[in-house]
């Protein structure tokens, strides 16, 4: 939407003099991602044994050979394309680097936020065991109906051979 208004005037604004050519405008999670890559790129062997290729062709057709040397020995064009390449190279790295610390802060928020409601979790849990385990000790259990049963045919067993004796007696 913010394209459409710059392609198309409003009447009712002002023209402004100033800006009559658009400026570009970029994405920066693109060139970031680009940045990562090459970034990437540089740690790895590949680029490493590119950079040696390069450079020892660099040095023997400079030094050996019948044809123009363009970069003499203390090859100054060579320090110069490396110096260039580094001086890109440097803030690369930097921004791929940023970009991951950003990710590992999110990824550290998300798992603490994960950690504490796990901890949240296991209390509300302890909680509602020790409520079951309360619950519990006031509910009769079978051992304890058992037990009081018994009791009271022990308790009952002599009344009842009286009764049976003053019943035969009879």
């Amino acid at each position: 939407m913010a394209r459409e208004e710059r392609r198309r005037p409003r009447i009712d604004q002002p023209r402004d003099q100033r800006r009559t050519v658009a400026l570009p405008t970029y994405n920066p999670e693109t060139w970031a991602r680009i940045a990562e890559r090459f970034a990437r790129f540089l740690g790895t062997w590949t680029f490493i044994g590119y950079m040696t290729v390069f450079v020892t062709v660099w040095i023997l057709v400079n030094t050996v050979g019948p044809w123009h040397h363009f970069d003499a020995f203390p090859f100054l064009f060579l320090t110069l394309a490396l110096s260039l390449q580094a001086s890109y190279a440097a803030p690369l790295i930097l921004l791929a680097q940023n970009r991951q610390a950003d990710r590992d802060r999110v990824q550290y928020e998300q798992d603490r936020a994960l950690s504490v409601r796990g901890v949240e979790d296991g209390e509300y849990l302890a909680r509602e065991v020790a409520a079951i385990r309360v619950a519990l000790g006031e509910v009769a259990t079978r051992d304890y109906i058992r037990g009081e049963l018994q009791r009271l045919v022990e308790e009952l067993a002599p009344a009842a051979a009286e009764e049976e004796s003053v019943a035969e007696q009879r």
